[in-house]
């Protein structure tokens, strides 16, 4: 292990990257944080109240020098410059750099990436791996190119995707999968010295940035598929449909195989008092809802609550393709 103290500048937005921070700040004896690029500080919250991201906050804390322009400049160039940075680590900082910021740093510019490169490049790897029906997933350590997320690949960290996974949740373990990619990695990263092995073009997919309609639900879909949507999107921009013009969310849901009789978009309460809408292949079973205004709840809750118009057909909403 070198006695060199290496100074790593941090480019991210996201607190998906603080279990790695907090490893290189607090346990990476030859690491020193001594640069952080963030998003500028944006209005939040019901009051819309400007306030910090959670990774301008952390290094405020830590007494880390800190800057959050709208876009990284040439000025920011040169102050990484003036501090003498070794190399630059990046995550879900939401700015593709410049080529001045890839050479400012002798040991180079990386990449942690949340999915198993060369599949689902782009800004929504995490939720689409889920709403695709995905069993595997990962974060992938990968040096910074002028293409997105078309870097050589250092290391990744594989994580199953489990059928309880959120976007939330898969989120979580994705941020804990950095610390071991990272303690595996950084001593050759900030050296100079990491191996890097170019990705399978052939192999590349790339996933777009999610907006509301995302939340749509087109039932002549099958049943597998809605609930992965439902799944992936739970934390936003959130699934459902539409009664009476407003809407009606769905907090998780499950794909079974029964009641096939039933229409494209019929709702119905069976026996046990499941509440079931039929799809393009299968039927979706509800367990969580939540109306205009209201908390998400367990189905039978939300049923005491609200005289719901079973035996309706539901419209199908445009559900457009997940990737570019």
């Amino acid at each position: 292990m070198t006695n060199q103290i290496y100074k790593v500048a941090f480019f991210g937005s996201d607190e998906i990257a603080l279990p790695f921070l907090e490893y290189l700040h607090n346990e990476c004896q030859f690491v020193e944080i001594g640069a952080v690029l963030t998003q500028p500080d944006r209005r939040s919250g019901r009051g819309r109240k400007m306030s910090e991201n959670a990774i301008k906050r952390w290094a405020l804390t830590q007494s880390i020098p800190c800057r959050s322009p709208e876009k990284p400049t040439n000025e920011d160039c040169d102050w990484l410059h003036e501090e003498k940075i070794d190399s630059i680590l990046v995550m879900a900082y939401g700015h593709i750099l410049k080529k001045s910021f890839l050479k400012v740093a002798p040991s180079g510019c990386y990449n942690l990436h949340a999915s198993l490169l060369p599949k689902y490049r782009g800004a929504s790897p995490i939720e689409t791996a889920i709403a695709m029906g995905e069993d595997i997933t990962g974060v992938t350590l990968m040096r910074v190119m002028p293409r997105m997320d078309a870097g050589p690949i250092v290391d990744s960290e594989s994580i199953l995707i489990t059928s309880e996974d959120t976007g939330f949740k898969l989120r979580n373990k994705i941020a804990q999968s950095c610390i071991p990619l990272i303690k595996r990695n950084i001593q050759s990263l900030v050296s100079g010295i990491a191996e890097e092995v170019i990705q399978e073009e052939e192999d590349s997919t790339y996933c777009r940035k999610l907006n509301k309609e995302d939340g749509n639900l087109n039932f002549s879909a099958p049943a597998k598929l809605l609930a992965n949507r439902i799944r992936a999107f739970q934390a936003w921009p959130g699934c459902g449909f539409y009664l009476n013009g407003q809407k009606i969310r769905i907090g998780s849901a499950e794909a079974i195989s029964a009641n096939s009789s039933i229409k494209i978009g019929e709702t119905i309460r069976d026996d046990e008092g499941h509440f079931l809408i039929g799809t393009g292949i299968g039927v979706l079973r509800v367990l969580e809802m939540q109306k205009p205004g209201g908390k998400m709840l367990k189905v039978p809750d939300f049923l005491r609550g609200f005289n719901f118009p079973f035996g309706e057909i539901l419209d199908s909403l445009e559900m457009k393709d997940l990737l570019l």
